[in-house]
């Protein structure tokens, strides 16, 4: 089923969908496997995405976005969907939807002017820089301090899992303070990565979206004024983790979409592959695999879009939203398993693009706060 059937859609948004489709399926898709293997695709593209106005989908007007609402954000990510390449979307998402909105949210007009603007054109390139060698999910256990000496904040430590990290010209810094504050020590600061003292240790290997940079950063006596920081002094957690929430939308949307793409080329394989003197379509178990993978996602989908009305409308759905990125994510991820069966020794190979989507989807249940914390807020909410 077409998602942009459902009633929050109209044409507006599947005109949306489609512009980005064609644009992944002329740019990018031809390019999937050769820029996997180079562990990167050209910078220019992301001024390309900012010219054709997808890089500010719910971004305000004046500061050069489209000012539309969370359903455009839906036919955006589907429209990803199609590139072929997740280490492409997770860099545009990263640029779109995860380093940007909370400058939206919290910065002042010159932080907007300074920093959102470029990156809405895509001339910037943003990250969101939180998780270090020793604290992830562990938010408050971040040790890279900012010290106050004047004007100006002295950044001191390191962070990783950083993506975009390796070529971003700035990053929303969490950073602590206030040491000895705890969660109310944390604070955000808008960190141009031209600072002297800054520094980009490595480009992390990782099992999949080999395209998306992912670095370790590193921070010497950096001084950056006082100016760029967001919001107040101990306000950093908090706007954190209501930024969390537009991230694991976009990535249960991810997810969905994704999968709903593997499934689509699964079955053009089933009926083309023949073995035992039929195509492997027709025999029931595959057949029947296909109608629970199609359920399983319908069932995804209409959780995922739940949580998008809820946070569309401006409602508490922090409980809703983890457990559609839960959900999602569990299922995209054992349904391209599945898919990964279906094509047998050729979708253990490098030669069809499922060895690719299974490594690049799997991240889905680690980045933005595992499954198992997702499983924790949820039960905290239910009173567990």
């Amino acid at each position: 089923m077409d998602p942009m059937r459902h009633q929050q859609f109209g044409e507006e948004h599947v005109r949306l969908r489609d512009a980005v489709r064609r644009f992944v399926e002329s740019e990018v898709a031809p390019h999937a496997e050769a820029w996997d293997e180079q562990g990167e695709f050209p910078r220019a593209l992301f001024r390309r995405m900012g010219e054709l106005g997808f890089l500010g989908v719910r971004v305000p007007e004046q500061y050069g976005g489209a000012g539309l609402d969370w359903w455009y954000t839906v036919a955006y990510v589907e429209g990803l969907s199609y590139s072929n390449l997740g280490g492409f979307n997770l860099a545009m998402l990263v640029q779109s939807d995860i380093a940007t909105p909370v400058i939206d949210a919290l910065g002042s007009e010159e932080h907007k002017r300074q920093f959102l603007v470029p990156a809405v054109r895509g001339d910037w390139i943003g990250a969101l820089g939180v998780s270090e060698p020793d604290a992830g999910s562990d938010v408050a256990a971040l040790r890279t301090t900012a010290r106050r000496d004047g004007d100006h904040y002295v950044i001191n430590g390191s962070k990783l899992w950083i993506t975009n990290g390796a070529r971003a010209d700035f990053i929303v810094l969490l950073v602590k303070t206030d040491p000895a504050a705890g969660h109310a020590g944390i604070s955000m600061i808008l960190f141009p990565t031209t600072t002297p003292g800054f520094s980009v240790g490595r480009k992390l290997r990782k099992m999949g979206n080999h395209a998306s940079d992912t670095a370790e950063l590193h921070f010497e006596e950096c001084r950056v004024p006082v100016a760029n920081l967001l919001a107040a002094e101990g306000t950093g957690f908090v706007a954190l983790m209501r930024n969390f929430q537009g991230e694991r939308l976009v990535g249960a949307l991810q997810a969905v979409f994704g999968a709903e793409r593997i499934v689509e080329r699964t079955q053009q394989y089933l009926a083309q592959r023949s073995a035992f003197g039929r195509p492997i379509g027709k025999f029931q178990i595959w057949r029947h695999r296909v109608a629970d993978w199609q359920t399983e996602l319908a069932a995804a989908r209409e959780l995922t879009f739940h949580a998008v009305d809820l946070t569309n409308r401006g409602l508490e759905c922090t409980r809703e939203v983890s457990m559609a990125k839960l959900f999602a994510g569990e299922t995209a991820v054992r349904v391209i398993d599945g898919c990964l069966q279906a094509h047998g020794g050729y979708g253990y190979s490098e030669e069809f693009p499922i060895a690719r989507a299974y490594r690049d989807m799997r991240l889905v249940t680690i980045g933005a706060g595992t499954s198992e914390i997702m499983k924790e807020i949820i039960s905290r909410f239910d009173g567990l």
